[in-house]
């Protein structure tokens, strides 16, 4: 009793507590407990076990007084999701814990009440309750003490001690369900609606929690031509263009609802849009010309054609009615309101109206306001055969150039027939005799050249055409037809000769005529009119040549002892033509010599040395003179005139030969100077 906690009667041994005992400090006290007889030194001893029975004086206690946990909601039933736990220092039956939850909010839960388990009972679903409250309450078992054993007085009764814990437990949500639209999938919208207007409000739900059930609006497919707008958020779907019922009338959109798990589950649905009609489309005619034709003469009522229109709006709006609007001719036709068919109201005549060109041919719906449209109607009336053909005049005179070539057209003779058709189609012939120049195309009329013409051969021809259709009824028209050939410049001036001689004495005055020369062109006017002129061999305008009479004159003096012919003188003729035509002739022009010029020695002196004895018949030296003249005006004959008094020397009067005839002395005469002349 190291603590002093025991007494005891030193005479009655009774053992008394001094201090209050606890169990749950020391639950078994050993004592020894020595006695002694008197004043004996003999002692004796004795082990006391006293065990301390426990009273409930400690309650449970939890280590938190509230807790959390969380579970997924696809927990099957039976799962342990919670186990409580608290202590309690007392020992026994005081000390033995039984678990409960006190108040229940739902039937979900149940606790094992030793261990403390907490089990799940059913399915919970996050979509119905998101978290449960339990309040758990640990109590022990203690019981009123029984008396102890060593007859101690009994300790005072309690009643049993408790405490409780708050366990919070949430359900997670797996996202375990797809979104399911709870919108109509048929809508109805009006074609003219603005961009913008709400269609469509679409609305998905989901059971589950948070992101799970979070539903977001797409469109998948059918808005290929993105006329729709879908607020992924609000599931307002709005136009996003304006709509056309008569472009598409049935829009077939796929809407996804998708929930913002994961992962993510989603749902689809046909969205059908009927667009509505209003009356916003004019009827359009299948064809805005009608072509067709209609004989003329026959009774009124006669089918000419029907017209037909198209309307793509719908219903009243798409109902149509036509008519002939008031204009040119209209009052020869009547036309079906219901189906279009025209006809004739009065007999028509071709040759007063050939062509009904009506314009205002109309039709229009029953929509409100009324919308119309009009197309053209073009109308021929067939002919009959009642006219024959005529020519413009009864006679034509036409000119033509002599150069056309072989198949040139001169001429268009145009027949008019009132008739139309294989009934107007003029057919063309020639009668008389063309020489075999013309023909004629038998459809166009025109007039063609069969041969090359040549004015100078024949200028004018005579001859009839002939206008007839395919009528044997009628008789054919005639025309006279005058071809008048005009000169063309094809026919080049000739000179008389190609070569022509003439001779003229030098020394004639300027202007003198030396010959005329003559070309004939076979062409007329002008073009047969010839000038001259000279075009070679006058380099140094030595002749002129009057140009309209072919007078070859010349135009300064001449000298023969220059030029003493002049050859290849070459004359042009050409006319007046255009192009203008030429041809050339030569001309040989001899001038003929006067003696006009004395004879001219070589030298005006001639220097001789001679030995003194030379032989008698010496050539001494020969001299020589020149006569720009010819023939017998340049012939020279020679002779000494003076300084040969004494013989000494011969001249031959043909050669200019000098010789000696005298025996030469140097003594006697040293130098000899002898005068020549020629003649």
């Amino acid at each position: 009793d190291p603590h002093g906690k025991f007494s005891i009667d030193p005479r009655f041994g009774i053992i008394r507590t001094k201090k209050q005992l606890d169990h749950e400090a020391q639950s078994i006290v050993v004592l020894t407990v020595q006695s002694q007889l008197g004043d004996s030194p003999v002692y004796s001893s004795t082990q006391v076990n006293i065990s301390v029975m426990d009273i409930n004086d400690n309650p449970p206690v939890f280590l938190t007084k509230s807790d959390k946990v969380t579970i997924s909601h696809t927990q099957p039933p039976g799962t342990a999701v919670y186990i409580a736990h608290a202590e309690d220092k007392d020992s026994g039956p005081n000390g033995a814990i039984k678990y409960s939850i006190a108040s229940k909010q739902s039937d979900a839960f149940s606790i094992d009440p030793s261990l403390g388990v907490v089990n799940l009972t059913r399915t919970v679903l996050a979509e119905k309750q998101q978290e449960y409250t339990l309040h758990i309450v640990a109590e022990d078992c203690g019981s009123p003490p029984l008396t102890s054993l060593l007859m101690l007085t009994a300790i005072n009764l309690t009643d049993r001690r408790l405490d409780s814990l708050a366990v919070k437990i949430v359900i997670l949500d797996i996202n375990d369900n797809s979104p399911s639209f709870m919108s109509s999938p048929l809508s109805y919208v009006m074609e003219d609606v603005e961009v913008g207007f709400l269609v469509h409000h679409i609305v998905a739900k989901d059971p589950d929690e948070g992101r799970n059930g979070q539903v977001t609006y797409h469109i998948l497919s059918g808005n290929e031509n993105k006329a729709f707008v879908l607020d992924k958020i609000t599931g307002v779907l709005t136009t996003a263009q304006f709509l056309d019922r008569e472009v598409q009338e049935r829009y077939s959109l796929a809407v996804m609802a998708l929930d913002d798990g994961s992962p993510a589950l989603s749902a689809t649905q046909v969205l059908t849009i009927i667009v509505l009609d209003v009356n916003d489309e004019a009827p359009g005619f299948l064809k805005q010309l009608y072509e067709t034709a209609v004989h003329e003469n026959q009774d009124p009522g006669e089918f000419v054609i029907r017209v037909e229109a198209v309307d793509r709006d719908a219903g009243l709006n798409s109902l149509l009615q036509y008519e002939i609007l008031p204009g040119a001719g209209y009052e020869k036709f009547k036309m079906n309101s219901d189906s279009g068919e025209l006809v004739t109201a009065a007999s028509l005549d071709r040759e007063t109206q050939e062509v009904f060109n009506i314009k205002g041919s109309s039709c229009h719906d029953l929509g409100s306001p009324s919308r119309s449209s009009t197309a053209q109607l073009y109308l021929t009336v067939l002919d009959e055969n009642d006219h024959s053909p005529l020519f413009a005049k009864t006679q034509y005179q036409i000119s033509v150039t002599e150069d056309l070539e072989e198949g040139s057209a001169i001429l268009d003779l145009s027949a008019s027939d009132e008739d139309a058709g294989l009934n107007g189609e003029v057919m063309y012939s020639l009668i008389d005799d063309t020489y075999g120049a013309f023909a004629i195309n038998s459809v166009t009329g025109s007039i063609v050249t069969t041969k090359t013409l040549d004015r100078e051969t024949k200028s004018q021809y005579t001859f009839r055409a002939v206008a007839s259709d395919c009528s044997t009824h009628f008789p054919r028209s005639t025309t006279v037809m005058t071809v008048l050939i005009q000169d063309v410049n094809d026919n080049t001036p000739k000179f008389e000769q190609s070569y022509y001689k003439a001779s003229i004495w030098e020394g004639q005055s300027p202007k003198t005529d030396i010959i005329q020369v003559f070309a004939t062109d076979l062409d007329s006017g002008l073009n047969g009119e010839t000038e001259y002129s000279i075009v070679s061999g006058n380099e140094n305008a030595t002749f002129i040549i009057d140009s309209a009479r072919g007078i070859l004159a010349t135009d300064t003096g001449l000298d023969y002892e220059n030029v003493s012919s002049y050859r290849f003188l070459v004359l042009l003729a050409s006319d007046r033509g255009t192009p203008s035509l030429n041809s050339t002739a030569t001309v040989l022009i001899t001038v003929l010599d006067v003696n006009d010029n004395p004879p001219v020695f070589s030298s005006p002196e001639y220097h001789v040395h001679v030995k003194e004895s030379i032989p008698i018949g010496s050539h001494i030296t020969e001299i020589s003179a020149k006569d720009r003249d010819a023939g017998t005006n340049a012939e020279i004959t020679y002779a000494i005139i003076s300084g040969n008094d004494r013989g000494h020397f011969c001249l031959d009067g043909r050669t200019g030969s000098v010789n000696l005839t005298k025996m030469l002395d140097y003594e006697d005469t040293m130098k000899f100077t002898l005068v020549i002349q020629a003649t």
